[in-house]
């Protein structure tokens, strides 16, 4: 993976958020993202998820893939697959707490990525994608979670993936629930 420098000035006035929860509904939410091929020396991408409830991130990672996709779409599609994972895990935790909700949603910035998991027909350019990768077409058509599309500028799971201007970091720290807290 690149490093870039970070200036102190990048991250002035960050020493003071935190993460507060309570200020959303008691709904789990997944944000999925990925680059594509974005370590320079294996080309490998990097799969990327985000999880609230209650207004706040309980659950990140950001992890090299294992493979090397050969497109955007398939790169988004193993990140979907990974956080998917952690939405059912997440999902069967706060059951055994007590807590059932109506659905359980995972969005996803990919519209490609999100039709392909949501189709089971073979497709040609896509018959290289790993059987362990295809499982996620099981898990939506049991819908036991929904795999939306979201608009990149509302994926708080971007923050985990590419330099953000000010105002995208700024909606990443909303969504992750990170915020000064009141003096």
């Amino acid at each position: 993976m690149g490093c870039s420098k970070v200036d102190s000035q990048d991250l002035r006035g960050t020493s003071k958020m935190c993460l507060c929860f309570g200020n959303g509904d008691h709904v789990l939410y997944g944000y999925t993202d990925a680059d594509y091929a974005g370590d320079k020396d294996s080309r490998k991408s990097t799969s990327r998820y985000l999880m609230t409830f209650a207004g706040g991130a309980v659950s990140w990672q950001s992890r090299l893939q294992k493979c090397v996709s050969l497109s955007t779409t398939e790169a988004e599609y193993i990140a979907a697959v990974e956080a998917c994972k952690e939405v059912l895990w997440m999902k069967n935790f706060l059951q055994e707490l007590g807590h059932k909700q109506e659905k359980y949603n995972l969005f996803c910035d990919n519209q490609s990525a999100i039709h392909l998991a949501k189709n089971s027909s073979f497709h040609s350019r896509t018959k290289h994608i790993d059987v362990r990768y295809l499982w996620i077409r099981e898990v939506v058509s049991s819908k036991l979670l929904q795999l939306e599309k979201i608009h990149t500028y509302h994926n708080g799971a971007d923050m985990m993936t590419k330099v953000l201007p000010k105002e995208k970091l700024q909606v990443c720290n909303e969504v992750a629930g990170m915020m000064v807290p009141p003096s």
